[in-house]
């Protein structure tokens, strides 16, 4: 079957485009785009720019990104398959609770007393891993969330600390009542770890990584990988960026297999890759769960359908509910997640965003997409 092409045409000016916006280090200090299609054809690559704004060394296909919440995509992935085995199950809230005691034992936020001391009350619902992979679950993230930041203050919650710790669960609402972005992965895939014996770096390693042909990505990057590392920046309000150092350290450290057995192998934000492995995985979406190039599947084409149905129709404008910045020198203000009309419905999957109707600019309708903290997005 033939797979969709971009014209020369059209690739000169995606490649003038992104040489511009690399041109000086005020705007992008660096950017790799690859698109590929259901085949698996890599059908537009590029590279431009510097690895980072202060750096001589030239941004490549082969660089490595930490890709963040990119890796949400492939925590979805892992709990899915066990899901198919009926290791884990969408809607068993008893099996997570056994699972996982810490989500059974969490209480909702209700504010602060005139001590400011946490005022809570206990959940009149039980979370399941449906609530967990389509952030319904009341968990959130401290740097959106100033309630959950406010409940670590003053020894501080740092969700990028590599320890499981800094995940503690502090629930925001009812579960399934509301849409919040938050810990929900990175919660799931202790489930993984858990059913399976495992942790969550050899399961993804096994049952993704290998039979994707992928070598490039990792939870504990490599000397080889490290060397090619992009480096990080923050962009203050005047538009002037700097390079600061990267966010998820402890991975970059960890390089004994004691010292990587006690860091937490976060499915919301834990992995480092180059781009041209990850595209591998969203071929394989495309081709509905089989990788085009190596043959194996992962996931069942049902899987994969349920992966990209709308799991919150009742909450049609959730990505137009602004999302603050309790940490201003990681994230902006974020007040809207896609630019829709007002009357389109927003959906959101099993870990990824769905554009239900096709964008102005070529999107296609149901489109899947996501993105990273450092700048990083799928689609």
């Amino acid at each position: 079957m033939a797979g969709y092409t971009i014209k020369e045409a059209s690739a000169a000016n995606i490649r003038k485009t992104i040489d511009e916006a690399t041109s000086s280090t005020d705007k992008i200090p660096g950017f790799v785009f690859i698109a590929v299609n259901q085949n698996g054809d890599e059908i537009f690559a590029h590279a431009s720019g510097k690895r980072g704004a202060e750096s001589k060394e030239p941004m490549t296909l082969d660089s490595v990104f930490w890709i963040a919440s990119c890796t949400k995509m492939v925590g979805g992935i892992a709990c899915m398959q066990l899901v198919e085995q009926d290791k884990l199950n969408l809607d068993d809230a008893e099996l997570v609770g056994r699972l996982a005691p810490e989500l059974k034992k969490t209480r909702i936020l209700e504010g602060f007393d005139e001590k400011d001391r946490p005022v809570w009350r206990e959940k009149k619902t039980q979370i399941t891993l449906r609530h967990l992979l389509s952030h319904t679950s009341g968990l959130g993230y401290t740097f959106f969330n100033p309630e959950i930041k406010k409940v670590g203050f003053p020894r501080g919650i740092d969700e990028f600390s590599g320890r499981i710790e800094d995940i503690d669960p502090v629930l925001l609402f009812e579960p399934g009542s509301k849409f919040n972005y938050g810990t929900g992965i990175d919660w799931a895939c202790v489930l993984v770890e858990r059913v399976t014996g495992q942790s969550l770096s050899d399961y993804i390693n096994a049952n993704i990584f290998s039979p994707l042909g992928i070598k490039n990505m990792s939870f504990f990057p490599p000397q080889s990988m490290k060397d090619q590392l992009a480096h990080m920046h923050q962009r203050y309000p005047d538009g002037h960026i700097t390079t600061r150092e990267h966010l998820l350290r402890r991975p970059l450290y960890a390089n004994t297999p004691s010292q990587q057995a006690e860091t937490f192998n976060s499915a919301g934000a834990g992995l480092f890759a180059q781009p041209r492995e990850y595209v591998k995985i969203i071929a394989t979406l495309l081709n509905n769960g089989t990788s085009p190039t190596t043959g194996k599947q992962i996931l069942q084409r049902s899987t994969v359908d349920e992966m990209f149905h709308n799991q919150i129709p009742d909450k049609p404008d959730f990505g137009r509910e602004a999302i603050q910045a309790a940490t201003p020198e990681l994230t902006n203000p974020i007040p809207e997640l896609y630019p829709q009309p007002k009357e389109q419905e927003q959906g959101w999957g099993l870990t990824f965003m769905l554009t239900i109707h096709p964008g102005a600019t070529g999107r296609g309708a149901n489109t899947g997409w996501w993105a990273g903290l450092p700048n990083l997005f799928w689609w």
